[in-house]
Parts: structure tokens; sequence; C-alpha cells
């Protein structure tokens, strides 16, 4: 599973104009599932993202985590993230997983969050959406379960 998180302020995410989530200060990751994705791989990104030290403590430093300081987590299902733009300029999506796949592997992460006290919000999967946030940092990190980077 690969992932794009983001340290935020606030983000909404819309459906046809209608709000489906809204968090405030948290972590907003964009989640793309893998054709090879299993559910060990929704695991670890659950415990990855909650643990993920980007949170300023008391010095200043980034040393806390989501279970550190009670931010929400926000997750929006995002298959480009799986894209190949490696050749040409129209990006494949082959690597990226069925939705009847990656649709239950992405609640499992949802699900894992959830048991670690971190509160979940989530977009609606398969829908064209609107993805708004306040990036606070700014703070980006990049993950992938297979470590491919």
């Amino acid at each position: 599973m690969r992932a794009v998180a983001q340290r935020v302020r606030e983000a909404c995410v819309r459906v046809e104009g209608e709000p489906v989530a809204a968090m405030g200060e948290g972590l907003l990751a964009l989640v793309g599932v893998a054709a090879e994705d299993a559910e060990e791989d929704a695991d670890e990104l659950a415990r990855k993202l909650v643990g993920l030290r980007i949170f300023a403590d008391e010095a200043g430093r980034m040393s806390r985590s989501l279970l550190d300081t009670g931010g929400g987590l926000g997750l929006v299902s995002q298959f480009t993230l799986l894209g190949d733009a490696r050749k040409g300029r129209r990006p494949s999506f082959t690597a990226a997983a069925a939705p009847e796949r990656a649709e239950p592997l992405l609640e499992r992460v949802a699900q894992r969050a959830r048991e670690s006290g971190v509160e979940v919000v989530t977009g609606r999967f398969g829908a064209s959406m609107e993805v708004s946030l306040v990036n606070f940092g700014p703070v980006t990190i990049l993950i992938d379960t297979r470590r491919a980077f």
C-alpha cells in the first residue's frame, strides 16, 4: 500500500458538493492499494500512520504521533498513487488493486487505526471526491508498505 500523509490543521472531503468527512488537526492520508497487497499491508500502514512522529513536542521538535496528540486521521482512497508514468505520457494503473480487493483493505486500515484509539474519517470509496486541506508546516511524508521508497 502507498500513502501520501499530510499533517493538517483541517481537512474536508466532498462528494457532489456535499461534505462526507471533515476533521480538525491531524493527519490526512491519500491511500493507494496495490494488486498484491494483503491484510498485513493494511495493518502495517495503520500502525505507521497512527505512530508517525511528525507533530511538535514542547521544544518544537517533531517527536509526537497521533497517539500522543489525540489528532484525527483522514483516509481517502486514491488508486492513482499506483500510477506508472515511466513510459509515455499516459500513466498505467495496472498495479492498482481492483475495487473489490482495495475497498476491504482500506476499511481494514481505518478499523485498525480506530482500534488504536484514533478518530478516523474517510472519503467515499470509488466516488469522485473533492479534498480540501490546510497542510501545516508543510509536512508531507510518502509511505510504501513494500518499501519501494
